[in-house]
């Protein structure tokens, strides 16, 4: 079962820490603080705000495509800790232009599978996708703001804890009411993102299925990684979060 170590365990021990500051007590301090920093990397994400999961389907040979990035970037900054985004490249625009270098399979894959099930005549960019319950075209933004808004509060009707704490490893635990999968996913961060893409995903990978009760997963991730907990068939998505980079 994931360690779990309550903020106010951790607010403790911080002002422990700083007892010790004012009172120069060298041993002491180091050892509070290493208990701290080992406290502080596992508590679970139940305990943040869970983010609702923002994902774009994108292509650099989409016209529209950079002003929906400049609209999450907004909503990004004004929904800060609320949200997290992906972007996936699609390629079935690459006969207008050069082939986007950052499409991969799966995107494709992904979002005809969302079209599917939101009853839509076909996939589009630039379409943004909320926790995988919700979709509009990624320029609206006070749809945009109603979606996160609605998902925000199904959120916290969730039971679903996602914990990780040395790069290596991270543990899920929770009831669920169907079994989910657990996807891996790499991205580039938004400080090294191309054309303007907001962590653009470069590949992706399930892990298992997840049937609730707390499970452990091994994982080995470059640069940046993030775990999508979601019901099969690209159905609703449980949990979402960016994971700590550790490579072998």
């Amino acid at each position: 079962m994931p360690l779990q170590i309550g903020a106010a365990s951790v607010i403790s021990r911080l002002s422990e820490f700083q007892s010790a500051v004012r009172n120069g007590m060298g041993a002491t301090m180091k050892a509070i603080l290493s208990t701290l920093l080992a406290a502080l990397a596992l508590v679970p994400a139940a305990q943040a705000e869970r983010p609702v999961l923002i994902e774009l389907f994108a292509s650099q040979n989409c016209k529209v495509c950079p002003q929906a990035y400049k609209t999450l970037r907004a909503v990004e900054k004004a929904h800060e800790g609320e949200v997290f985004i992906l972007t996936w490249a699609v390629d079935y625009w690459d006969y207008l232009g050069e082939p986007d270098p950052l499409a991969i399979p799966a995107a494709t894959e992904r979002q005809a599978a969302y079209a599917d099930r939101f009853g839509l005549r076909g996939p589009y960019t630039p379409q943004s996708v909320y926790d995988g319950a919700k979709e509009c075209p990624a320029t609206k933004e006070e749809t945009i703001n109603a979606n996160i808004d609605d998902r925000r509060k199904v959120a916290d009707t969730l039971d679903i804890e996602v914990s990780a704490g040395d790069g290596k490893r991270f543990a899920v635990d929770g009831a669920l009411p169907a079994p989910a999968d657990i996807h891996l996913v790499s991205y580039v961060p938004e400080e090294d993102a191309f054309n303007g893409m907001v962590n653009p995903v470069v590949s992706t990978r399930k892990l298992g299925v997840w049937t609730g009760g707390p499970v452990t997963f091994s994982y080995t991730c470059e640069r940046a990684c993030a775990v999508i907990v979601q019901e099969r068939g690209f159905g609703q998505v449980l949990a979402a979060r960016p994971l700590q980079a550790r490579p072998d």
